[in-house]
């Protein structure tokens, strides 16, 4: 009876946040949305931040559904999960020290962005940057182990 229940508020919960969503987007097509940030009529702003609370839901769901389900499944798990989280936390400082939070070179826009913006801008590109080499290296070595383990 509970997994009904739980299989019901979850399913409340969804159409809910998709009706909301789908009132917001409507709402901003009725009103119309601008096409230079000069004509702001106030319908980007409320676009924006729902996206960032579904998008803060999502996120918390996944770590929370899978904190339940590794502490039910494997509590040692944890311990790995632990040691991912550091690791996502220092390659982030490592892209935050590197990031130089330079001026925006050829800038046109109305106000210009401030050193903290610029800093968080370096910063998610050099994480990008980071994570790219990684993935591009980890496609090579890993078919390079493939074929020595299939020549043997």
């Amino acid at each position: 009876m509970d997994k009904q229940k739980y299989t019901l508020i979850f399913k409340i919960i969804s159409w809910v946040l998709m009706l909301v969503s789908v009132a917001v987007v409507v709402w901003g097509f009725i009103k119309g949305y601008p096409d230079k940030v000069a004509n702001d009529n106030g319908t980007v702003d409320p676009l924006l931040y729902w996206a960032y609370i579904m998008l803060g839901l999502a996120i918390a769901a996944v770590i929370i559904v899978g904190l339940i389900i590794s502490l039910k499944n494997n509590p040692k798990s944890l311990l790995k999960m632990a040691l991912l989280l550091v690791g996502a936390v220092v390659l982030i400082g490592i892209a935050y020290l590197t990031a130089s939070g330079a001026p925006a070179v050829g800038f046109t826009g109305a106000t210009p962005p401030t050193d903290g913006e610029l800093k968080l801008t370096d910063t998610v590109l050099n994480l990008t940057y980071i994570l790219g080499v990684v993935a591009i290296l980890s496609i090579i070595v890993g078919e390079i182990v493939m074929s020595v383990r299939n020549k043997k």
